[in-house]
């Protein structure tokens, strides 16, 4: 019976180690945690009264001046300052000039307001994001962006090429042919785009064009001419 019993407590304690952890979202999480302080942007943005340098400088400056002998623990080893250090700041142990301290401040303890777990999923986040590969990528798509004309600018912002290609139809008519069938109107294509439409397209298949009136005029102005460039040649 002893045996019996030792049986089903080991095979109980093996089922609650087995357990699966709940798998934590290192980008929400930096998001959620992090954000009201630090610019999480990639190229970052500054600002006159920020609080916090943005997140990419502190990754930048952790991983530059942490001293390792090894490169290979060189970001685990930034991860454990990391770690350490939104528990326990101090002066002492930051990597900040004088000056930035004085600017910015000792950062709060975060003590009870992220667990382990979760600043694990952070900064396993953050030293896989916030590198000069990232940067480089994110800088380039920046370029790329800059470069295109306004009217397009404002498409790619508000996702109308999610249901409008250029040149060919895929949820929506293609902007060719909204321009070669409404030519110079723009007072139904503003519409179309203001309030929505639906049925006005018989090969959209009932598709309905949603409203967004949060438009401001001068986008809206500045997307139907850019759709009315469109025309077939």
């Amino acid at each position: 019976m002893f045996k019996i019993i030792l049986l089903v407590l080991a095979f109980l304690l093996v089922g609650c180690d087995s357990k699966p952890s709940k798998k934590l979202d290192g980008e929400k999480l930096i998001q959620t945690k992090c954000s009201s302080c630090h610019d999480l942007s990639l190229p970052p943005k500054t600002y006159k009264d920020e609080v916090a340098p943005p997140m990419m400088a502190v990754s930048f400056h952790i991983v530059g001046f942490i001293e390792v002998t090894d490169e290979s623990i060189r970001v685990p080893k930034a991860r454990e300052f990391v770690k350490d250090y939104v528990i326990n700041p101090s002066a002492k142990k930051s990597f900040c000039d004088k000056k930035s301290l004085q600017e910015y401040g000792v950062m709060p303890s975060q003590k009870g307001k992220v667990t382990e777990d979760e600043l694990e999923a952070i900064t396993k986040y953050m030293f896989s994001h916030f590198t000069q590969e990232e940067l480089n990528k994110a800088q380039k798509e920046l370029n790329d962006f800059n470069k295109l004309s306004a009217g397009k600018k404002i498409a790619l912002k508000y996702n109308c090429l999610a249901c409008h290609r250029t040149d060919k139809k895929i949820v929506g008519p293609s902007f060719q042919d909204i321009s070669n069938k409404y030519k110079r109107n723009t007072i139904i294509i503003k519409d179309s785009i203001r309030n929505g439409s639906k049925k006005k397209w018989l090969d959209s298949k009932g598709a309905i064009m949603p409203a967004f009136k949060t438009l401001s005029e001068e986008d809206l102005d500045t997307l139907v001419k850019w759709i009315l460039k469109q025309k077939q040649n």
